[in-house]
This record gives structure tokens, C-alpha cells and sequence, in this order.
């Protein structure tokens, strides 16, 4: 004899929908003699972060330092998720105010893209192989070549002042052009070589980078790995 079933009387629940799929809510556990022990699912945890995005243009002869504040407080406060864009069209200038912009942006916790709108000369171009990540417009040129400037003092104090900035001026090249410049092209700017390229050039140049960066990265990984599959060594080893 067949039982009426009221038409709201909810279902009987399926075994998934009552304890979960299997894999989610149990495992056998060896060290429990292998019987099931609840197991926790995969579960998914987000943070969401505000980014900025801000952008400087920097147009003309870079002049004396006092001339931006702004921009080395943007670039020292910036945080991790924050992304500053400097935009180039520079004949050079100030080569002190130059090295206090690239500090800032060494410095900062922000991700730095350089852009070369147009051209980027002497100071302006070592500013634009400062970024973390350089952008290269159509129709643009780099120029790189030795310091000028005039002395006062003494003529001991002259020759002391020459040979200072002398080593100065190499070792900031050295820093920040290579790898981009060779050391024979670093040598030749020091001793008086001017040196162009056009977008051509430094894309070629910044591809070439990429790949050995590539290549380093790949075989750092593959070190890892066979160090890792050897173990770690015991301290009599």
C-alpha cells in the first residue's frame, strides 16, 4: 500500500550534500592505523591592495635638485603595489641632481618605469637605464659621453678635484650603463667617445639583456634542483 507524500516536504539529502565530497572531509591517516581522519579543503584567500599609478614628465634640462622635492618624496614613500612612470625627453643636465633621482628610485619600494618619449642625453639616459622596467618609443635616441663642468680653487686643489671626479664619474658609469654598454664602450666614453643609438639599437640591446637575464634565471633554477634532489649534506659531509 502506497504512502501519500506531502508536496513541501523537502527531499532526503544525498551524501555529498550532507558530509561533503569524500576527498574534502577525509583521508586515511597511517599513524592513526589507517583509519579516516577529517581532512581540510582547498580554501582560497583574498587581499585586495589599492594601486597607484602616477606619472612624471621629465622635459628639458634637468636643473637643480630643490626643483624636485616631489618627485624624490613620490618615490620614497611609494609602496610595493604603487607604480611610478617617468616620462624622458631630456637633453641631460644636472649630474648631481641625476644621481639623487636615481637613489630615490633604487630606493624605492614602487615599481619605476622609464619612458623614452623622444630623446634621452649625458644624465637623462643613465636615468632611463635606472628603471625597473624601460619602455622605448619609435623615432628615439640615446646619448651617452663623459661629464663637463668647469673648477675653481687652487691649482693642487684643481688637480685633486679632476682625479676624484674622474673616479666618480666611472664608477657611476660602470654602475648604471653596463650592461647595457659594453666595457670597451665604457672605456671609450671616458676618454671622450660619444655614443648614439636609436630605438632600433636599444631595443635590440634591451632584448638581448632579457634573454641572458632568461637564460641566468634558467640555470639558477636548474642548480636549485639538483641540489635539492642530492639532499641536504650531513655535517660530517
Amino acid at each position: 500500500m502506497s504512502h501519500p507524500t506531502c508536496p513541501d516536504s523537502p527531499r532526503p539529502l544525498t551524501s555529498v550534500e550532507r558530509d561533503g565530497p569524500q576527498w574534502m572531509n577525509e583521508q586515511t591517516d597511517p599513524e592513526e592505523g589507517g583509519n579516516r581522519v577529517a581532512a581540510v579543503g582547498l580554501t582560497r584567500y583574498e587581499r585586495q591592495l589599492p594601486i597607484r599609478q602616477i606619472s612624471y614628465y621629465l622635459c628639458g634640462e634637468i636643473r637643480e635638485a630643490l626643483a624636485y622635492t616631489e618627485l624624490f618624496n613620490t618615490l620614497w614613500t611609494a609602496g610595493g603595489a604603487d607604480q611610478v612612470y617617468l616620462h624622458l625627453n631630456s637633453p641631460g643636465g644636472d649630474f648631481d641632481t641625476g644621481l639623487q633621482i636615481i637613489n630615490n628610485m633604487v630606493a624605492s619600494e614602487a615599481r619605476v618605469v622609464t619612458v623614452l618619449e623622444a630623446r634621452a642625453y649625458s644624465m637623462a639616459a643613465m636615468l632611463f637605464l635606472a628603471g625597473d622596467e624601460l619602455i622605448v618609443h619609435d623615432n628615439c635616441q640615446l646619448m651617452f659621453h663623459t661629464y663637463s663642468g668647469s673648477l675653481v680653487g687652487k691649482g693642487n686643489e684643481q688637480q685633486a678635484q679632476v682625479i676624484a671626479l674622474g673616479n666618480w664619474f666611472e664608477k657611476v658609469m660602470k654602475r648604471i650603463c653596463m650592461p647595457f654598454l659594453s666595457s670597451a664602450e665604457v672605456a671609450k666614453v671616458l676618454q671622450g667617445t660619444d655614443i648614439w643609438m636609436d630605438s632600433d639599437e636599444i631595443r635590440r640591446r634591451l632584448a638581448r639583456l632579457n634573454q641572458t637575464s632568461a637564460k641566468t634565471m634558467r640555470s639558477t633554477k636548474r642548480v636549485d634542483t639538483a641540489d635539492d634532489k642530492h639532499g641536504p649534506s650531513s655535517p660530517g659531509e
